[in-house]
């Protein structure tokens, strides 16, 4: 006989206003289930997994919770200001007849690999998600919500979570837009489409071919009832066909663009590699030859050399912290090397995408974003009319006038990157472009980076966007050891785990006395230490990053008056410039902190 569900819902409707977001919600979960739930922005995913967690009451219908089942909810942006270490923000998930166990916090602190007495005032988003998620997993909960926990973590994190989700004997369900994630972790799939729950027991992987058998069978439904076809639901199924056929063709035509990459690796060890010239335009995009890079201490860049040819597209992948935007700005001569040098070749014409959207107008209209005048805007080789456009990046017609104060910021991200993908260049390069995008744009961004004729550089911790747009990877190891393999994330992942497996054997096979090496007495007795102003620095930086936090929140929260801009534009003004700049002094700050850090660390490791 079946066990019976941990939780069931029946019949649960919400509207807000005069919006409906879903009606007759129908679900359960049983004991140990992996669930993903997926749908576009603005499906009410995050608002279900509320109602779930017991934040946000129904308007109608009923939910049944096995008596002493425990729910944990990590919500997309945790709120962790109140506490003082990340160390507290772990143990304030322990229910309160347990907080003596604080044993379970060490374990998931190792685990997360999470400073714990760092504070939530001073830590990266990162450290702060890490530190989120085992607040969330310390109570040992039979349900776990987690809404986009792969937000800021790097992929070693992501691929530790991922082994801690399939290990956990809870059920999970899970909000993400990472597909890699959701393809490892689940093994049912709930899609929330134009508020019906449609519900698959099988895992992500098998998503796509699943909706499209719904879509299908929706269309002919409607055909059969001499219905008009729902707009929506003919473009979705469109979509959703035509991204499964040009998978295929793309994932062909990628395979022999990596082929040809790694020849073109082999040539550059070669004296007699010439620089061919096409059309006026040079083959070559960059060449970087024995560079290096450090701030103070830490060494970021170490003797990298690359030449990168036209039409490459090349990811950068490595743990956060690990100069992933430095290395960017080398290439591209924004940033000049300590040694070596960078050369770049003729008639590039380069468009840049990083995660500062406060160059956006926030008086223009989206319309007059993309188009000042007339009402058509030339993209990839062809005239496009302005709302089209916008409809590809999943905006709707009446936002076209809308202004761009009034967007969210996934939204605004997204307005970012149609405007930097409608300038004409041959030189992409893309900083965290998939952040806060849905399965949708990224969709539409992989088709366009396929069909783009020229070079890309692309910084991001998305692995299957990786996987399915990169010829070549770009690893950062962390300690200024930089290289190029020639293929896919995936591939690199593995042989990076064989070098691991190697290591260790190698390790394990050499007898003890010969693994002893000779030490210098006279260095080993040499005593290095942190100068006065460096430890004073390490003292009053976190007091400084807290206070720039408080002023940034507070500058935020006059911007986030929708009206201000109305009532006075000059304060408007002086409070977006006065926000930059406090952001930029965090980050100054933040760097220099990180710097004395971590040379501390060294100093301490070498004792």
């Amino acid at each position: 006989m079946a066990e019976a569900p941990i939780l069931t819902l029946s019949g649960i409707k919400l509207s807000f206003g005069p919006q409906e977001l879903f009606s007759d919600v129908e679900l359960y979960v049983n004991r140990g289930d992996k669930i993903a739930l997926v749908g576009r922005n603005g499906s009410g995913k995050s608002t279900l997994l509320k109602v779930i967690a017991g934040l946000q009451d129904a308007d109608s219908g009923e939910i049944f919770i096995q008596p002493g089942t425990k729910i944990a909810y990590m919500p997309q942006t945790p709120g962790l200001s109140s506490y003082h270490s990340l160390k507290e923000v772990v143990l304030s998930g322990l229910p309160e007849e347990e907080r003596t166990d604080e044993y379970r916090a060490d374990i998931l602190i190792e685990q997360f690999g999470i400073d714990a007495d760092l504070s939530p005032q001073t830590a990266s988003g990162g450290e702060c998600r890490k530190a989120a998620l085992a607040k969330t997993l310390i109570g040992e909960p039979d349900i776990l919500l987690l809404d986009e926990p792969t937000n800021h973590l790097d992929m070693m994190t992501i691929e530790k979570l991922e082994e801690i989700v399939k290990s956990f004997s809870g059920a999970v369900i899970v909000i993400s837009h990472d597909r890699m994630f959701l393809k490892n972790i689940s093994q049912t799939t709930f899609w929330l489409d134009r508020g019906i729950m449609h519900r698959n027991n099988k895992g992500f992987q098998y998503f796509e071919e699943w909706q499209e058998q719904i879509l299908d069978q929706e269309i002919i439904e409607q055909k059969h009832l001499n219905k008009k076809i729902d707009a929506e639901t003919e473009w979705l199924h469109k979509g959703v066909t035509a991204r499964r056929r040009r998978n295929m063709g793309r994932l062909r035509r990628l395979q022999k663009l990596r082929e040809e990459r790694r020849a073109q690796i082999k040539q550059t060890g070669s004296v007699k590699m010439e620089v061919e010239e096409a059309e006026g335009r040079s083959k070559l995009v960059i060449e970087a030859k024995h560079i290096s890079k450090a701030f103070g201490q830490r060494q970021i860049v170490k003797d990298f050399s690359i030449k990168v040819m036209r039409g490459n597209k090349i990811g950068i992948v490595g743990p956060n912290g690990a100069g992933k935007t430095t290395l960017i700005k080398l290439l591209t001569k924004r940033l000049e090397p300590d040694s070596g040098f960078v050369r770049m070749g003729k008639n590039l014409e380069e468009a840049y995408f990083e995660q500062n959207l406060s160059d956006l107008d926030n008086k223009k209209t989206l319309w007059k974003t993309l188009c000042n005048e007339g009402d058509h805007i030339y993209v990839r080789g062809q005239y496009r009319h302005v709302v089209a456009y916008l409809k590809d990046f999943l905006f709707k017609a009446e936002q076209a006038q809308m202004p761009v104060r009034a967007l969210s910021g996934g939204e605004r991200n997204r307005l970012k990157l149609a405007l930097e993908l409608a300038k004409p260049s041959n030189f992409l390069v893309l900083d965290e472009p998939t952040n806060d995008l849905d399965m949708d744009t990224i969709d539409l961004l992989q088709e366009i980076l396929d069909e783009y004729q020229g070079t890309a550089l692309i910084v991001s911790h998305d692995r299957d966007f990786l996987d399915r747009v990169v010829t070549s990877v770009i690893y950062m190891k962390g300690d200024g050891t930089v290289y190029e393999y020639p293929g896919s994330y995936s591939e690199l992942e593995q042989k990076l785990k064989q070098d691991e497996g190697k290591k260790q054997s190698s390790t394990e096979k050499k007898p003890s006395i010969k693994s002893e090496p000779k030490t210098d007495n006279r260095s080993s007795k040499k005593t290095v230490k942190l100068s006065y102003k460096q430890q004073r620095a390490l003292e009053i930086l976190p007091q400084e990053i807290a206070q720039l936090e408080k002023q940034i929140a507070e500058l935020e929260t006059v911007l986030s008056d929708t009206e201000l801009y109305n009532k006075d534009p000059q304060k408007f003004e002086q409070t977006l410039k006065a926000l930059e700049e406090a952001k930029a002094a965090k980050e100054n700050k933040e760097n220099e902190w990180l710097e004395v850090e971590l040379l501390k660390e060294d100093l301490e490791n070498n004792k």
